[in-house]
């Protein structure tokens, strides 16, 4: 554990750390494009500049490892004019087009030009133009002019993914991004190169000119787009969720998330969700609030119940929380007694796929949660049984706790035309369905929260529990599981105390606290 120096303040760092992974430890500002924390060093950005006292050459601190005793700084005046004419050099071909740009507002170009570049420019001759607006595949856009060569995004591809798409092509002010012919950047992982572009050159084709980004809000939480458990940020506003993005976890993701896992933001905003409890079966609808429909869909249990529970069954999803299975078996198996309780597996042929990185073929967020609730509560029957009671006919009500995500339950319409064997149906989900509203049996549909709009537990496929916490609430009167259980069992919710919708008007976020440039 060696000892440096660095602006004047000794800090402690593991053995083999470089110097510019102890400016990072101690939170100080040094210039740097190429360099990531996980990806190998590159040092061709030459910006993280320092001087070593005892060394009479300027040094990269992405490549220098730190020494014991070593006294270090970029404060000086031969650094700072260094990092500028280095600053000058990356920026002499780039573009005038930040009013445009998708990255304005989270540009570490713009940012390290405000604290290590305000120079004067002596370039009189011409830019080199580039090409703008490239297709590198269906998910990313290269801005080729844009580009300083940091190579980020190309070792990406060598090193993570694994799937070597991106190279450098052409010399000196030539040299440019590309893919190699007939193989564009089409993986699991790409837009991971898109958070790690410094400079806006390359763009989510999804995320492209939806939102300036300080008109967004983010909040930490958990991907459920698998059983992997990715830690991520939502950004979001007053009109919905817009994008995903991966937070450092290093037991568990380290800096990266898959592409499928960024399509979890669609499906918590207010088109995609059911908003109103419904009572009826297809064609013929009524309306009413979530918890109004909750409480008519505990009547319905009790009045069953009082008949006797061995022909009423419960069907679970993995998309909801280790606190909300607890509600959930404490009450229907608890106090109602029911003992048939099935686990909605939708993807039942490739659970345990892994494409060794981080996509598993579970693709819900909590399966080994409700595992391990099934089994503290002893309930659990085989799907093949319940299957054999409906079409016999004999199940007088079904309660079933249904998907947040449709979108990973390619069984639903095959499921809820199963379903609609039972007497009777209690539906509780988040995603509205066309195949929902067209079942044939009388239902009770009771509107679900999702993951971002509750706090609670997640356990991923290491049984690593995981919190998530309420980022912002998109359908205010939709209710958690537990809430819906509470209400069956004729509890009263303060639908007051309860989370409301954000304010309407769009806040710059970004300047609500003023600093200085």
């Amino acid at each position: 554990m060696p000892k440096c120096t660095i602006n004047g303040t000794e800090v402690e760092v593991k053995d083999g750390a470089t110097i510019i992974e102890a400016f990072k430890k101690m939170e100080q500002d040094i210039a740097h494009y190429c360099w990531h924390p996980g990806l190998t060093v590159a040092g061709v950005c030459r910006l993280c500049m320092v001087e070593i006292e005892g060394n009479p050459r300027l040094q990269i601190a992405c490549n220098t490892p730190v020494t014991e005793g070593m006294v270090i700084t970029n404060q000086s005046e031969k650094v700072k004019d260094t990092v500028r004419w280095g600053m000058d050099f990356h920026l002499i071909n780039h573009p005038l087009d930040c009013p445009i740009c998708d990255q304005a507002g989270e540009c570490g170009l713009q940012e390290q030009y405000m604290k290590f570049g305000q120079y004067d420019p002596e370039m009189a001759e011409r830019k080199v133009k580039k090409s703008k607006v490239v297709d590198l595949g269906p998910t990313v856009v290269l801005d080729t002019e844009r580009c300083i060569l940091c190579s980020r995004c190309v070792r990406f591809t060598e090193e993570v993914s694994k799937t070597n798409e991106l190279r450098i092509v052409n010399r000196g002010d030539r040299a440019e991004i590309g893919t190699f012919d007939n193989t564009p950047l089409d993986n699991n992982y790409s837009i991971n190169t898109v958070d790690i572009c410094p400079v806006g050159a390359l763009t989510s084709k999804d995320f492209r000119f939806r939102q300036r980004v300080w008109y967004l809000k983010d909040a930490e939480t958990i991907c459920t787009g698998c059983s992997t458990g990715c830690n991520v940020s939502v950004y979001y506003n007053e009109e919905g969720a817009f994008r995903v993005k991966p937070r450092q976890n290093d037991e568990i993701n380290g800096y990266w998330m898959c592409d499928k896992g960024r399509d979890i933001y669609s499906f918590v905003n207010r088109k995609y969700r059911i908003t109103k409890g419904k009572f009826g079966f297809k064609d013929q609808w009524e309306q009413s609030e979530p918890a109004e429909m909750a409480k008519r869909a505990g009547d319905k249990l009790k009045e069953q119940s009082k008949v006797g529970t061995g022909d009423m069954a419960l069907v679970l999803t993995g998309q909801y929380t280790n606190e909300e299975y607890e509600s959930a078996l404490s009450y229907f198996c608890g106090d109602l007694g029911i003992k048939n309780v099935y686990h909605w597996i939708n993807n039942p042929e490739d659970m345990d796929g892994f494409d060794g990185l981080l996509y598993r073929g579970d693709r819900n967020p909590n399966t080994a949660g409700l595992k391990v609730a099934l089994k503290k509560h002893g309930v659990g029957s085989e799907w093949s049984e319940l299957k054999a009671n409906l079409d016999s006919g004999s199940v007088s009500l079904l309660v079933v706790a249904g998907p947040e995500n449709n979108s990973v339950f390619p069984d639903l319409e095959e499921r809820l035309e199963l379903f609609s064997k039972a007497k009777n149906m209690v539906y509780m989900a988040a995603g509205k369905s066309e195949h929902l509203d067209n079942v044939t049996t009388r239902t009770y549909q009771v509107p679900m929260k999702v993951f971002f709009e509750k706090n609670g537990t997640f356990t991923n496929y290491k049984e690593m529990n995981q919190a998530v916490k309420r980022g912002a609430t998109f359908v205010p009167a939709a209710l958690t599981l537990s809430e819906a259980v509470e209400l069956m069992a004729g509890k009263e919710l303060d639908m007051k105390a309860r989370p409301s919708r954000e304010i309407h008007n769009k806040n710059n976020y970004q300047t609500l606290e003023r600093g200085k440039l």
